[in-house]
């Protein structure tokens, strides 16, 4: 009422903010509120009271609509809330409540991963494994190449005494050893005795399935020539590829 009342007088929003200030101090309106009132008197507003709301929206969780999100849970039990939203042009707020409270959904996963293996679960391991070295053919070990990726830089600094040199005063100053910001992938095969083979993918180049299979060719070739092979009656063309990480029925 007071701003509007200054408006009247003619008075700017400068001089109306400076009053208010004067008569109500730090409860006066601010400045930023007082030129948006003034900018809705001058845009011809006469109302000083505040706007009417439409109140809180409708709900949307009617039976049909409730009926509706059913349906589409029972067709394809993974579908997420965004989905069912996007499908049902509803907001998801709405949606999860009609999953769990309406139809008592829950979100579950369909196959639980250990990652934290407990005690008993590494000892049962153990002993599996012991078992079957135990019961195993001897050679059997001998027959597996296990091969692996890994991201490495270019070049790695020398360590501080290696990178120590004999200078005089006059010397330029030594410049810093950094890491390199290049990194390379490696691909590493060993067996149960040692290393026996790698190289270094080519910068830019993509790791298709076409590439790998020359690198595993190159793999064969080598295993018939070490002499590990000999040693160990090793068939190259028998060998067993186990690679880090696959599960054992993609072995080969």
């Amino acid at each position: 009422m007071n701003i509007k009342f200054c408006f009247k007088l003619g008075k700017s929003a400068t001089e109306t903010h400076a009053m208010l200030k004067e008569v109500y101090g730090e409860q006066a309106l601010s400045r930023s509120r007082t030129f948006k009132w003034y900018g809705c008197l001058q845009d011809g507003r006469e109302s000083v009271e505040d706007d009417t709301h439409t109140g809180k929206p409708i709900s949307v969780c009617m039976p049909e609509t409730i009926e509706k999100v059913r349906k589409l849970v029972t067709a394809d039990w993974r579908r997420t809330i965004g989905m069912l939203a996007s499908e049902l042009n509803i907001d998801k707020e709405v949606v999860r409540q009609i999953l769990t409270q309406d139809l008592g959904k829950r979100k579950v996963c369909s196959r639980f991963v250990p990652h934290c293996l407990s005690d008993d679960q590494k000892q049962v391991r153990m002993d599996t494994c012991g078992e079957l070295i135990d019961n195993a053919n001897p050679a059997f070990l001998d027959s597996i190449v296990t091969g692996d990726e890994s991201w490495c830089y270019q070049h790695n600094p020398e360590t501080k005494r290696q990178n120590t040199e004999w200078r005089s005063l006059s010397s330029p100053k030594q410049k810093k050893n950094l890491i390199s910001k290049v990194k390379v992938m490696l691909i590493a095969f060993f067996d149960s005795e040692r290393l026996i083979h790698h190289e270094f993918v080519p910068p830019g180049t993509t790791v298709t399935g076409q590439f790998y299979a020359k690198v595993l060719a190159r793999l064969r070739e080598y295993l018939s020539i070490i002499p590990s092979t000999v040693e160990f009656g090793r068939d190259p063309t028998k060998v067993m590829s186990n690679h880090f990480l696959s599960p054992l029925h993609f072995c080969a």
